[in-house]
Formats: structure tokens, C-alpha cells, sequence
């Protein structure tokens, strides 16, 4: 509360922490660090907008369609996380899977959050 109220009344407040539920919560610019070096630094909405805009999770009935393949990022016993980059893809998304004869038994849609865009900063900055 502390905290929100200096930034409330104007104050710029550097706050460093390990805790991105925190940071989420009380920071509306962000700066991620690497080993010393800055990989990150944006508002909390143009990072998560780095990432596919939302996630959809499905548990069907059958394979998933040869042509969501490439989508799915997360198989796991009949549940598949398919990334999306916007909402206009959820209709064609389900109608390629009504058309394949998929029972949908569970859907669910995600939207990402900071801890999604730490892991691909940071896994984006190993394999470079």
C-alpha cells in the first residue's frame, strides 16, 4: 500500500524482485534481467502482447487435426494447449475440429500472463 501510494502521488519507485505475481501487481513498466543484461523492458501490456494473445485448452475425443499440429504446445492425454494469436482464431480453430468429428469434452481459453512472457524471454535468450 505503501508503495502505490508514493507512485500514486508521483513518486517514481524502482522496485526489484524475484516475485512476478509483485511486480505484476505494482509495476506498470518492466525490465527483466539476464545474468546482468537487460532483455526486457516494456509496460506489462506490450510484453504479454510479445506472446500469442491466448491459449486455448481442449480435451477431446479422437487426434487432433493434422492441420492444428503445429498449434498444439502441450499434449497430454487427450488435452492439448493450442496458441492462438487472437480471437479471430478460435471459431476456424473449433470448426476444424467439429469438421474432424473431435468431441470437445473440456475447453478452456487463457490468456497470458507475465510468468508466460519471463519463461520465452528467458528460453528465447538461451537458444541465442
Amino acid at each position: 500500500q505503501f508503495v502505490r501510494r508514493l507512485n500514486r502521488d508521483g513518486h517514481t519507485v524502482v522496485l526489484t524482485t524475484h516475485y512476478l505475481e509483485e511486480a505484476e501487481t505494482l509495476c506498470e513498466r518492466i525490465a527483466m534481467l539476464k545474468q546482468g543484461r537487460l532483455v526486457a523492458l516494456d509496460s506489462k501490456s506490450n510484453l504479454v502482447r510479445r506472446l500469442h494473445n491466448l491459449r486455448l485448452r481442449v480435451r477431446i475425443s479422437g487426434d487432433l487435426p493434422s492441420s492444428l499440429v503445429d498449434l498444439d504446445h502441450g499434449n497430454n492425454e487427450g488435452e492439448h494447449i493450442l496458441w492462438l494469436r487472437d480471437y479471430t482464431e478460435l471459431e476456424p480453430t473449433l470448426a476444424t475440429l467439429r469438421l474432424a468429428a473431435c468431441t470437445l469434452l473440456e475447453v478452456e481459453i487463457e490468456q497470458p500472463d507475465l510468468e508466460d512472457v519471463f519463461l520465452e524471454i528467458m528460453n528465447r535468450e538461451d537458444r541465442a
